[in-house]
């Protein structure tokens, strides 16, 4: 029996069975974490980030931010006085992100998380995106100056965001409360919000999501590149330092201890326990959409400033006690479409739902009130990110 057949098929009493049966003293609930989910070294970046009050300690917040896969797609060159933010190309995930979107809107986060942590230090951050045209790794350049220490409810937030991928309660989100987050657009050019929270918007979106995932499952390369960064056992989390783990998957705690200790499932399976929680928990259970919209979702400068606006929204959510979870299957599928030459069904049929002449989707995520809060995933520390 694997992870995702047992998952599917049994309920809590079963899955109680199951952990009592196998003890506490076992190997395999040793050493897949059972009873220590998020403690260890590639867990230790969420509660060493504020210790160092030098441009160093930026970056010990920003690798913090959220990101495509768990990927982690930075690297930093850090003096007194700046901080240079870099892309690193190892970390792509090939055809799930064929033209490297989320790569960037990730890196935009990690700006984000920069930008705050500068403040709180006493560090003026001013931000140069692309700063070297004949070197398109370098993404951004943050230059310091001394001034009043600014802490902020969102830096605050940085080491309590995680993305929540459980189910979410049937409590609206209020449209006041939607309302605010609109405001986080400021300072940033050309990017925008536009919310998905009646009952119609939200089946539009969410059955589009489920097809998207669909096409994705059938896509092998993308199937592929996507079960590459699955963490299926604590030493992989503790060696590699990233990836998805099943600690970050939203599931109860009696299925996750159940989770751990079964044999690690295949990748098809895997495929169809993703679809089956996209089509039973994420969309079912979504409150709202957001999409973040930009003019044109393959310019870099835009797909920085749409991750930091997301980063903005996922910490000003965790603020006001939300989940939130990134669901791009749709634009990874537009994508990988435009790269295959394929007819663009989803990106037009993206435009029709958002109904904004002239603006496009960059970067899709659902938003609730969780059930149950959401953990820690792995992170690489500053020193294998800096340079």
């Amino acid at each position: 029996m694997t992870r995702r057949t047992m998952l599917h098929h049994i309920g809590v009493g079963a899955a109680t069975v199951v952990v009592a049966g196998v003890g506490a003293g076992s190997y395999r609930v040793f050493d897949n974490g059972v009873l220590d989910a998020g403690h260890g070294t590639a867990y230790d970046p969420w509660t060493n980030w504020r210790d160092d009050a030098t441009s160093l300690g930026t970056v010990a917040a920003a690798i913090l931010a959220a990101n495509p896969h768990n990927t982690q797609p930075w690297t930093f060159h850090v003096t007194d006085d700046r901080v240079e933010l870099f892309t690193d190309p190892a970390r792509r995930t090939g055809a799930l992100d064929a033209l490297d979107r989320e790569h960037h809107v990730g890196l935009g986060c990690a700006l984000q998380n920069l930008v705050l942590a500068a403040a709180a230090r006493g560090l003026q951050p001013s931000v140069t995106l692309l700063p070297d045209a004949s070197d398109p790794t370098h993404v951004a350049t943050v230059s310091f100056a001394e001034a009043p220490m600014v802490v902020s409810d969102l830096h605050d937030a940085i080491d309590r965001r995680h993305s929540n991928r459980g189910p979410y309660t049937d409590e609206i989100v209020a449209a006041d409360v939607l309302a605010t987050f609109d405001s986080l657009v400021a300072g940033l050019d050309g990017v925008g919000i536009r919310w998905f929270a009646t009952p119609a918007e939200r089946a539009g979106l969410g059955a589009m999501i489920i097809e998207a995932t669909r096409a994705i499952i059938d896509d092998e390369e993308q199937s592929t590149e996507s079960f590459a960064w699955i963490r299926s056992s604590r030493d992989d989390t503790d060696t590699q330092m990233d990836g998805l783990t099943l600690d970050a998957q939203g599931l109860s705690p009696l299925v996750l201890a159940a989770a751990k200790i079964l044999p690690a499932s295949t990748r098809s399976a895997g495929d169809s326990f993703w679809l089956d929680q996209t089509r039973t928990v994420h969309t079912a259970t979504a409150a709202a959409y957001g999409i973040v919209t930009v003019a044109d979702p393959d310019d870099r400068a835009a797909q920085l400033d749409g991750g930091r606006l997301l980063q903005r929204i996922h910490l000003a959510a965790t603020v006001a006690g939300l989940g939130l979870q990134y669901m791009n299957q749709i634009t990874e599928r537009i994508d990988r479409d435009a790269q295959l030459g394929n007819p663009s069904t989803f990106a037009a049929a993206m435009d029709a739902l958002i109904d904004r002449p002239g603006r496009h989707a960059l970067s899709t995520f659902r938003i609730g009130h969780p059930v149950r809060a959401g953990r820690l995933s792995p992170r690489r520390p500053v020193s294998k990110v800096t340079r």
